[in-house]
């Protein structure tokens, strides 16, 4: 018999589509993934070499728990460089993956019963996480440009309130929240005593005049109320190399390193000396994907709101965009379909033309589906120009 816990859990979208992605390529299928969320390009080589050299040093033992500390003096150095927040070594904690942060400090501050509130869009994982530890999601839609919708937060913190957690920049939206709401959002967590998760996975991918500000930097009182999430999957093109971090207050540090003492322990050992290496000379890989990728998220907001029925915000960061496509909802598929939601459609289009997008639905945004510029340009075009022709073969 399943526990509840595991009965309860709603399984990821994002994977799930992967898995019949994977099966359609096995068959011989040409499918153009617009639904992936890692940079195209691969780890660069001076990355990899570091991580060859660890293993030829014989640096693949266990380590402790929190990560070596030539790392986490590394991590402190760059949140002081980047963000403006000083911490030390002893208040961080490396894991395998953000994902895994995530869920370390959610375990660590969430009880049963506790409330954690999740603007939406949001991503898959941050509802279950909570779920898990036997919390209660409460939503709180964005307004309708992706931005925090402050009065709506406000009006959702009840005395059951523990945490909210928020992803800036935004997956799915690719919204970079103001930093205006955001030291609103750190004054009221520090007002009504409730602990800010943030997730800054995303940051080093803005465009424009955008910044990226971090929560913790507006004031000692915030700070103390803040976890910091970040990793290096997107910003170094490391997704598959799992290791990420969180930064926390010390108390809050202590009990993340506890519960990931008792899962998984050290993250892997010669992927931290890796990781130091990105941390301390990858500026050159942000820079030339940064500038590629502004130049994929123009073409194809401009794509996309071409095509009749389309509304799409333009939006400063992550490799997202999410267009409302509701204009299509009521209207059959050539085979005689109803056309009901974004998964309908999502289906619609990856069976017909064989393109990938990820159904809103599964970041709580039932009018949307999220596309990603990850691909290459001539990818890119060729998606595109497979979801425009399908799109008009829908009928009322």
């Amino acid at each position: 018999m399943l526990s509840e816990t595991a009965k309860n859990i709603t399984p990821s979208v994002t994977v799930e589509l992967n898995g019949m992605i994977t099966d359609m390529k096995a068959q011989g299928l040409d499918v153009v993934e617009m639904n992936v969320g890692e940079p195209d390009c691969l780890t660069p080589s001076d990355i990899v070499e570091a991580c060859k050299k660890a293993m030829d040093a014989g640096k693949m033992k266990y380590v402790g728990t929190q990560g070596i500390m030539q790392l986490r003096q590394a991590v402190c150095a760059k949140l002081k460089k980047d963000n403006s927040v000083l911490y030390n070594e002893k208040q961080i904690c490396i894991s395998t993956g953000a994902k895994q942060a995530l869920y370390n400090a959610v375990m660590a501050l969430v009880n049963p019963g506790d409330e954690v509130i999740i603007p939406t869009p949001a991503w898959v994982s941050y509802c279950e996480m909570v779920k898990m530890v036997g919390g209660v999601p409460v939503f709180v839609k964005t307004a309708d440009d992706f931005q925090l919708d402050m009065n709506a937060i406000r009006s959702a913190v009840s005395g059951k309130t523990k945490a909210i957690m928020i992803n800036t920049p935004n997956n799915p939206s690719g919204a970079v929240y103001a930093s205006e709401s955001l030291e609103e959002l750190g004054k009221l967590a520090v007002e009504k005593n409730f602990y800010i998760i943030s997730d800054e996975v995303y940051e080093k991918f803005i465009y424009g005049d955008k910044k990226h500000c971090c929560i913790a930097s507006f004031s000692k009182e915030i700070y103390d109320r803040t976890i910091v999430i970040n990793g290096f999957s997107k910003a170094y093109a490391m997704t598959g190399w799992r290791i990420g971090y969180t930064a926390a207050p010390l108390e809050i540090a202590k009990a993340i390193s506890g519960i990931q003492g008792h899962t998984t322990s050290n993250s892997t050992t010669m992927v931290q000396w890796a990781a130091i290496e990105a941390l301390e000379h990858g500026d050159k890989i942000q820079e030339n994907m940064i500038s590629e990728f502004q130049k994929r998220k123009d073409y194809t907001f401009k794509r996309l709101t071409a095509i009749p029925g389309i509304k799409c915000h333009d939006v400063d960061g992550a490799f997202y965009l999410m267009p409302d496509v509701s204009a299509y909802f009521s209207r059959k598929t050539p085979e005689g379909k109803m056309i009901c939601s974004p998964s309908d459609l999502c289906e619609y289009v990856l069976k017909s033309v064989h393109v990938a997008l990820v159904p809103g639905e599964a970041f709580m945004a039932p009018d949307n589906v999220r596309v990603a510029y990850t691909n290459s340009m001539e990818k890119l075009q060729t998606g595109l120009d497979r979801l425009e022709q399908c799109l008009k073969k829908l009928k009322y």
